[in-house]
């Protein structure tokens, strides 16, 4: 094993604590025969017997059937995980990152040796996501995911929603906690979530998703009156990332596309009830319908515990023979941008109050083909050059992405629009 740090170190003690049962279940002995570290006297969370750690990672590398990675980042992860597939010997991973910026150089190398990458634990912790749209789904079209994969920001906005919190206080109560690092900007920034989206929509649809097609939002400019106007409106803001296909409108071409991004989501979907840390992934398909899988996307022991199921799968696949099943990206399906996207906007303006100024704004909307769905006003809000202005939230039919951004510069740049308050996706309807 590649690392002792939370993960790892459970991954060890659960091993060892479990090794007589783990052993009946494979048909074989399994034996830790090493633990990488950079430090050998750090301090770990649950203690690795000292006769098993060591800093020569390429020793162990050389003497192991299975490798599992635990330590993270690109190098010297990569390095190690493509000298460990060349030796034949299988590996496991959790990590995300390296995955979504090599995992088709690495999977090409698995393939060549007859090895088997695994990473069930790169996506959502303990949740098996993984293997169902790997295998259980093989056989159906996948049309559309829709996840919860970040449990830091679902923390940060399900505090907002249930507490009325602004972003930053929610943040500090996050970190407080431990569910955000020091430097929270991987999470809050839909990093994090966007690594993860390229490797659900490979899975999904069989497709190569470069994670620099991968369009990102974060939510840090989430704020708390946006919150609370989505409760009051029967939705909740959650941190999406959404892997579809979906056929370009302007050209025909079929394709796939990845995003993530802050969105409204109707209080009735189940991903509305994630709360706290929680992950959730929600997939629609074919044959099989909507199916939830849900369950704590972080911490030590629960990743660990998918650690351990790819553990089992890849010993028996030793002790049965044969060559690793190759990743399936036979699809070969375009990306498309964002721009070819259907969806639909919640806009919040603030507007003159004076005659004529819906009819204004409804034009701007029908100038772009977009269909206005429902249009609610408060009461006069304040002034804007001496002229009393009010709120209005306008929620629209669905429409490609390129037309609703359009929509909103034409809102900016009108002279009866104040101000474009917020502009929000509306997802899961």
């Amino acid at each position: 094993m590649l690392g002792g740090g939370s993960v790892g170190s459970q991954v060890a003690s659960l091993l060892i604590q479990h090794r007589d049962e783990l052993a009946a279940r494979v048909g074989a002995g399994l034996e830790l025969v090493g633990v990488a570290v950079r430090d050998l006297d750090a301090k770990r969370d649950t203690e690795i017997p000292r006769e098993l750690l060591t800093t020569d990672a390429e020793s162990l590398i050389r003497g192991a059937d299975i490798v599992i990675e635990l330590i993270g980042g690109i190098e010297p992860a990569r390095s190690w995980i493509l000298q460990a597939l060349d030796s034949g010997a299988d590996v496991i991973t959790a990590n995300k990152a390296l995955l979504a910026t090599h995992g088709p150089e690495l999977f090409e190398a698995a393939e060549r040796v007859g090895a088997q990458l695994y990473y069930e634990a790169a996506v959502g912790g303990a949740i098996p996501i993984i293997r169902p749209l790997r295998d259980s789904l093989a056989g159906d079209r996948v049309r559309r995911i829709l996840g919860i994969v970040n449990g830091t920001t679902n923390y940060i906005l399900d505090r907002m929603d249930t507490t009325g919190d602004p972003f930053q206080v929610a943040l500090d109560e996050a970190t407080r906690l431990g569910y955000a690092e020091a430097d929270p900007t991987a999470d809050i920034e839909g990093f994090d979530a966007a690594q993860k989206a390229t490797i659900l929509a490979r899975l999904a649809f069989h497709t190569t998703v470069p994670l620099e097609k991968v369009h990102r939002e974060g939510i840090s400019a989430i704020t708390a009156d946006q919150v609370t106007s989505a409760r009051k409106a029967g939705y909740v803001v959650k941190l999406l990332a959404i892997c579809e296909r979906l056929t370009d409108a302007a050209t025909g071409v079929d394709g796939v596309s990845a995003r993530v991004h802050p969105a409204l989501v109707p209080r009735d979907h189940p991903l509305a009830a994630v709360h706290g840390a929680n992950n959730a992934v929600f997939v629609e398909a074919e044959a099989a319908g909507s199916l939830m899988f849900y369950g704590a996307g972080a911490g030590g022991r629960e990743t660990a515990s998918a650690v351990l199921g790819d553990l089992v799968s890849a010993a028996r696949r030793h002790v049965a023979g044969g060559p690793g099943v190759a990743e399936s990206t036979h699809a070969n399906l375009p990306v498309l941008p964002i721009s070819s996207v259907i969806t639909r906007y919640q806009i919040t303006l603030t507007v003159v109050d004076e005659p004529g100024v819906l009819a204004a704004i409804a034009t701007l909307f029908s100038d772009r083909g977009v269909s206005v769905e429902a249009v609610s006003q408060s009461v006069a809000s304040g002034q804007e050059d001496s002229r009393p202005t009010a709120s209005l939230v306008i929620v629209t039919h669905e429409a490609s992405e390129e037309a609703l951004a359009s929509t909103v510069v034409d809102l900016d740049a009108s002279a009866v629009v104040a101000r474009v308050v917020s502009v929000l996706r509306v997802e899961g309807l």
